[in-house]
């Protein structure tokens, strides 16, 4: 599942799941592109099998900040850090989109384990899908039209204790790579969103 914008200076917000060898972990994979250009990615193993029950996967998308949640956990928060010149995804419209692809160039232990297209055709189920958004019209968004504290409530949404507590855990047990730490890839130093607070 992903949100984009269209073109080659494109926006995209991705949660993606990276296929494995029968028995190993999946890997949730998240990327954040902005201006046609991503190199942001954080991946996760899951504290649950993802392919034994529904899971909700959500994506908080404000001006200040980006946040990936899994069952309401925070798993990442990606900050507006505009004023140190780091581009962030605020000016393009984007659709939601999910799709199945065949992803076995990069995303399976670096493109070594290829497709088993006996096993097709693949299949995802989705239950319960829900999207609330705002829409942008030059000068105004279309939730500062509605008084229904429900409407807009996920406007508010910020990590408090408890949620940054959550997200420590997440990140201290089940993130397996974070861009911000990989020196080989990066070898003149991190991007500077990486050197700032988490949250």
């Amino acid at each position: 599942m992903y949100l984009s914008s269209q073109g080659p200076t494109h926006d995209e917000i991705d949660f993606e799941f990276l296929g494995n060898l029968s028995g190993d972990p999946y890997i949730l994979h998240t990327n954040v592109f902005t201006q046609g250009k991503g190199n942001r990615e954080q991946q996760f193993y899951l504290w649950f099998d993802p392919t034994r029950n529904f899971h909700t996967y959500s994506i908080i998308w404000k001006p200040q900040h980006i946040i990936f949640l899994v069952d309401n956990t925070p798993i990442r928060v990606f900050k507006n850090a505009e004023s140190i010149g780091v581009p962030f995804p605020k000016s393009q419209p984007m659709r939601i989109y999910s799709s199945l692809w065949n992803a076995d160039d990069w995303a399976t232990r670096g493109g070594l384990v290829k497709t088993d297209w006996a096993k097709a055709p693949f299949t995802a189920y989705y239950r319960n899908f829900n999207a609330n958004a705002c829409v942008w019209s030059g000068t105004s968004s279309s939730c500062a039209k509605t008084n229904s504290v429900s409407a807009g409530a996920w406007e508010t949404n910020e990590l408090d204790a408890p949620g940054r507590r959550r997200l420590r855990w997440v990140q201290k047990y089940f993130m397996i790579y974070n861009y911000c730490t990989d020196l080989k890839r990066f070898p003149q130093g991190v991007p500077p969103e990486c050197k700032r607070p988490r949250f």
